[in-house]
């Protein structure tokens, strides 16, 4: 759905933002089991599919993506697929359109710094945000143009995507689907992920034509996902153990949530008026690259929401009173 948009390495698109939604449009529900996790979905068994999913509105969600993940065929070690996108193809930008596509933090911190927004502004203007029915987390979801015909993505021109060296993680998977799991899943040293492949081919899409032939790791690297996928991966780990616990958060702590990922500027606000760092053991120059670093700070902001919930995190501890 989320369309690869690429001509060589040269961005086309126009820069213009596109004026301000109505806020009368479309709102969501929440997605069932479905939770935001690494990108852009997690299901029962912490499992997170990147890429292209089905609109998960219906109580019955969880059984619909369970069952369309497995209706795709995996993309093993060592085999290959064909896909090329751009202007040239017949059915470029058609999967820009009425499609759901969930947005991760770092995703969100991209875009920001891609448009120059504040986080609540941004929020506010591209995004509808939920919380997960089974554990209160916050998740967010592109705002799509139902103002237009078609729902399109509020980015996407005749000339292709206008965010496009800050375009979203699913976005620059597809035709991928990444699935990741915990390694050591439900033990408390578990810290790393592993990772399966899926191939998401749509009727519509004609970018199988054509191409070069891809294994995963060359598509990735291609569409340079390394710090999208190490960001996400962090936040799919904390949901999974959050998931694990069966824990829901209050609304406070979901507001506590949403503004350490999604408002990373105003969590910078926070942490400094409140002098949060000074009760942490962090080094001065560890505390100035927080405050000073967005993606750094979005980092922190996993292993303080990791500290904060669980009263425990391998990377950060309180000093001793």
């Amino acid at each position: 759905m989320a369309a690869c948009v690429k001509q060589g390495s040269a961005l086309h698109p126009p820069e213009e933002a596109p004026p301000p939604l109505d806020s009368s449009a479309k709102g969501l529900s929440p997605f069932g089991n479905t939770m935001l996790a690494s990108t852009p979905y997690s299901f029962a068994g912490h499992l997170v599919i990147h890429g292209t999913m089905p609109n998960n509105d219906q109580p019955n969600d969880h059984d619909a993506t369970q069952a369309f993940l497995e209706s795709l065929p995996e993309l093993k070690t060592g085999e290959t697929f064909q896909f090329a996108c751009h202007p040239g193809v017949p059915c470029f930008n058609a999967c820009c359109s009425d499609l759901s596509l969930m947005l991760t933090p770092y995703d969100v911190l991209r875009l920001r710094g891609r448009l120059k927004l504040a986080g609540r502004e941004f929020m506010e203007r591209y995004a509808v945000t939920a919380p997960a029915p089974d554990t209160g987390f916050p998740m967010a979801r592109l705002r799509m143009r139902e103002d237009l015909p078609g729902a399109p993505c509020p980015f996407v021109r005749r000339e292709g995507c206008s965010v496009y060296a800050d375009r979203p993680g699913a976005c620059r998977t597809y035709p991928l689907g990444r699935a990741t799991r915990p390694v050591g899943e439900g033990k408390a040293d578990a810290g790393d992920v592993t990772e399966q492949f899926f191939i998401v081919q749509e009727s519509h899409c004609r970018g199988f034509e054509a191409g070069p032939a891809w294994s995963a790791p060359e598509w990735l690297g291609d569409q340079d996902l390394k710090e999208y996928n190490r960001q996400n991966d962090r936040l799919m780990l904390l949901l999974a153990r959050l998931k694990g616990a069966e824990t829901r958060l209050t609304p406070k702590q979901g507001s506590m949530a949403f503004l350490a990922l999604y408002t990373v500027d105003a969590f910078g606000s926070f942490l400094s008026d409140t002098g949060m760092l000074e009760k942490l053991e962090l080094t001065d120059a560890k505390r100035a690259d927080i405050l000073s670093d967005e993606a750094r700070r979005l980092e922190f902001a996993v292993d303080w929401l990791e500290l904060a919930l669980f009263g425990a995190c391998p990377n950060l501890k309180r000093k001793a009173r």
